[in-house]
């Protein structure tokens, strides 16, 4: 790739530029204020005592919204790729749909001498940096929690020289137009991608870029900031910035105005409050493990999964479950070995593109709830809350009745399909179900932090129109029941009747939003959803091997089966209507018993679905596997193998996390049922989040409760270990 050089554009007289992106929030307090202090980390620091030789071989960092990939290479000059939610391409739904914004190299004279000076590279967890040390020479690297900027630290016994570059990171197989640059000034570099002739109309005129300067450092060219002489102690700064602007100048000027406010933080104070934040992280909650053989690396995969999840996860938009902000270069990939042959791919490519598929996205979403991470859930709501909104006006255009819904796979712009112009749908076009799943997970998220302020201008507004789409684009039959004809059984069955996945969420949503407190929801709002309650069908049933299990849909079993699921567990979860502690708990073992589908890792939901059922061996077997499922092509302990997905699989790591903490704690509306499904070789201390603003603490001995510490003091009356009152 070559770069463009903006020869008119004002030359740039910037120091420091803060990134702005959307709805992005750095600064975020504890919601459970809690105060004990979490377990020590470096135990699971990850340590490399040999340089790599490519991203493949590198370490992720990230402030939630700006994510790095950081590698040292075999001559000692650190690397790295950058990352940003809102990076979006011209093609937003193509393979490099979410592009990385830069790669830098930074080299440092005189070079590492690898046949005689020792090298170590350490991601250090408790304060999200990470520290490489060539000889007598250590570099850090960090993201500012709570500013948009990446720096790098030098510090060294003897003066050293750095050089800093920016390197081509894309080319033509990448089919996304030239990087610009912009005239260097004396101290500052600047680049940026642009998004206009060709692009879509949600991302035209999209301007993604980055500034890079130095303390004790000049620019030479628009590419590369060198030191002014050799010194002990030096520092880089990066800065990105992501707005859209009817000219190019207008991001430039942008990038002046914020760098105004930046530079009022001095690097050593923000480095200070950056620790502070992580260190309230780390301590909303925690799950370490001991005893048995696997129980470092299954506790070290669900730290490395959360820490990978809150580098990527208070962005602007959603996580991309195919690789987050952490793809690489494959030197061999494809996106079907079936029908495309394989080709070598830059850090840019993620197969399955950067569309949004409501079921893969969840994973990362559903485990925020017990570790405490609602800041992370945010972007989630707000991109499906701008969705529904976009959607409603369709419907009533489409079908001629109110109501919205969200379509399972989509661009963060795209609108719902037309059905009418598809009789006879593929895929997941008649695929209702996420409105309802994600109504579940608003109103869990309602219940833990008890923000009626969501309650009233997120959850309500949208799970209203989701049941309003529902009771008006369905008909009733004969005796007044609503019939789901037409609906997909989630993407395993197309255009079935009445099926389980969507019944039982109404169900589940339904009761919940009945119980909510007087005030939520108007009287017109309560009065629908009576109506409709009492409208909803039986979940569908059958017999299998002479035992009562739940089925996919009603009918005769005979729809083609078009993906690799299991739509009837859906009543266990997401939509928890047969569980632990809940009736006819034997209907749901069974048929757990009797699925079709078994397998481990990605998007399988067994981990949890086991943990939910009180199957404490077949939860433990999925946990440890997901959570160990590490990538080969990979060396970071914490990037999962793609499975059906795309490297690093953020699916298989989620559903490792929910199914760890769920085997440890579920909740039954007030009770709190602590290990539910834990096995008796599997030691733990651990501290989660539970409903209605409570925190649970506790340690594992032999399968047994020895520790418990409940906040506040009145929920204990609440807790239940295996069946009965803790004691």
């Amino acid at each position: 790739m070559g770069f463009l050089k903006n020869s008119y554009l004002p030359t740039l007289c910037l120091l420091a530029i803060n990134l702005v992106s959307g709805a992005v929030v750095y600064a975020q307090s504890d919601p459970h204020g809690l105060t004990q202090a979490s377990p020590d980390l470096s135990a699971y620091n990850v340590i490399w005592n040999e340089p790599g030789s490519g991203s493949a071989d590198s370490m992720p960092i990230g402030n939630g919204d700006v994510g790095l990939n950081v590698w040292t290479e075999k001559n000692g000059d650190l690397v790295f790729y950058i990352g940003k939610t809102d990076a979006w391409s011209e093609n937003p739904l193509g393979s490099n749909g979410l592009m990385k914004i830069g790669r830098v190299r930074v080299s440092m004279s005189p070079p590492w001498d690898a046949n005689s000076l020792p090298f170590q590279q350490v991601l250090r967890l408790q304060d999200a940096s990470i520290a490489i040390r060539e000889g007598d020479t250590t570099l850090k690297i960090w993201v500012d929690a709570n500013r948009p900027v990446i720096h790098v630290e030098e510090q060294g016994a003897h003066p050293i020289a750095l050089r800093a570059s920016l390197e081509p990171w894309y080319g033509e197989t990448d089919h996304v137009s030239a990087m610009h640059l912009a005239p260097h000034t004396t101290s500052t570099i600047a680049w940026y991608h642009r998004n206009e002739a060709g692009a879509v109309d949600a991302v035209r005129n999209l301007t993604t870029g980055a500034l890079m300067e130095g303390s004790g450092m000049k620019a030479v060219s628009d590419t590369q900031l060198v030191s002014t002489e050799p010194s002990l102690h030096q520092s880089l700064s990066i800065h990105t910035l992501t707005e859209t602007t009817e000219k190019a100048e207008g991001w430039l000027a942008a990038m002046d105005s914020l760098k105004r406010e930046d530079d009022r933080t001095a690097v050593a104070d923000a480095f200070l409050a950056h620790s502070q934040w992580w260190s309230a992280f780390w301590n909303r909650s925690w799950i370490v493990l001991g005893g048995a053989q696997d129980a470092d690396t299954v506790t070290r995969g669900y730290i490395l999964q959360r820490f990978v999840t809150a580098a990527a996860g208070r962005g602007a938009y959603p996580i991309k479950f195919n690789g987050s902000l952490f793809v690489v270069d494959h030197a061999s990939e494809t996106d079907n070995p079936k029908t495309h042959p394989s080709h070598e791919v830059s850090a840019n490519y993620r197969a399955w593109g950067g569309q949004y598929w409501f079921q893969n996205t969840r994973p990362m979403y559903w485990p925020r709830l017990a570790a405490g991470d609602f800041d992370e859930m945010l972007p989630l709501f707000r991109m499906y809350q701008r969705e529904m909104e976009q959607n409603a006006p369709l419907i009533e255009s489409y079908y001629g009745h109110p109501g919205s819904y969200l379509a399972e796979t989509a661009a963060f712009y795209a609108p719902i399909p037309d059905l009418r112009t598809k009789p006879s749908g593929r895929h997941t076009d008649y695929y209702f179900t996420p409105i309802l799943e994600l109504s579940m997970m608003m109103l869990d998220y309602f219940e833990y932090t008890g923000d009626e302020q969501f309650a009233k201008k997120t959850l309500i507004p949208m799970a209203s129109e989701g049941l309003l789409f529902f009771d008006q684009h369905f008909p009733r039959d004969a005796a007044g029941k609503l019939e789901l004809n037409n609906d997909n059984s989630i993407e395993t069955f197309w255009q079935v009747s009445d099926p389980l996945p969507d019944i039982a969420g109404l169900h589940a949503v339904l009761a919940r939003l009945l119980a909510l407190p007087n005030g939520l929801g108007s009287v017109e709002q309560r009065a629908q959803w009576e109506r409709l309650y009492a409208a909803l069908p039986d979940l569908p049933t059958g017999q299998i091997d002479g035992k009562k299990v739940l089925l996919p849909y009603t009918g005769k079993q005979d729809a083609p089966r078009k993906n690799i699921e299991n739509p009837e567990l859906y009543a266990v979860f997401p939509f928890r209507l047969y569980g632990v502690g809940r009736p006819d708990l034997r209907i749901a073992e069974d048929t757990f018993e009797a699925r079709k589908m078994r397998f481990r890792g990605c998007w399988s939901q067994d981990p949890v679905e086991a943990a939910m059922l009180g199957r404490s061996d077949d939860a433990r077997k999925s946990v440890s596997f997901n959570l160990q499922n590490v990538d080969p092509r990979m060396k970071f302990p914490g990037f999962w193998d793609r499975g059906h997905d795309y490297d690093p699989d953020e699916d298989n790591g989620g559903n490792g996390e929910l199914g760890l903490q769920a085997m440890l704690l579920q909740n039954n509306g007030r009770e709190i049922l602590l290990l539910p499904a834990w096995p008796k070789d599997w030691d733990a201390r651990f501290k989660l989040a539970a409903p209605f603003r409570t925190t649970v603490e506790g340690e594992v001995h032999h399968g047994k409760l020895v520790h418990l510490t409940v906040t506040p003091a009145s929920r204990r009356k609440d807790v239940l270990v295996n069946g009965d009152k803790f004691k």
